[in-house]
């Protein structure tokens, strides 16, 4: 007589993910004034602290697209 075979449980997904660490990039990387405690270099014509906000909310933009990419595991629409 054959054993019925028995399915693996799955693992409850609890939504927590090591790649959700990458969010800390986008919140600590402005908070280091030395990057921006000076008037030179311009670029474009404006001062370095201007154009690295710019730059700041390009990096979270891109930090966040990765960390969803990374995480979603096609649950879209959900």
């Amino acid at each position: 007589m054959a054993e019925p075979q028995t399915q693996p449980v799955p693992r409850a997904r609890t939504g927590r993910s090591h790649w959700h660490w990458l969010l800390f990039i986008p919140v600590a990387v402005p908070l280091m004034v030395f990057l921006f405690n000076s008037k030179n270099p311009y670029f474009l014509g404006f001062p370095r602290f201007y154009w690295l906000q710019l730059a700041f909310i390009l990096l979270s933009v891109a930090t966040t697209l990765v960390v969803y990419r990374l995480t979603s595991n096609g649950r879209a629409g959900r």
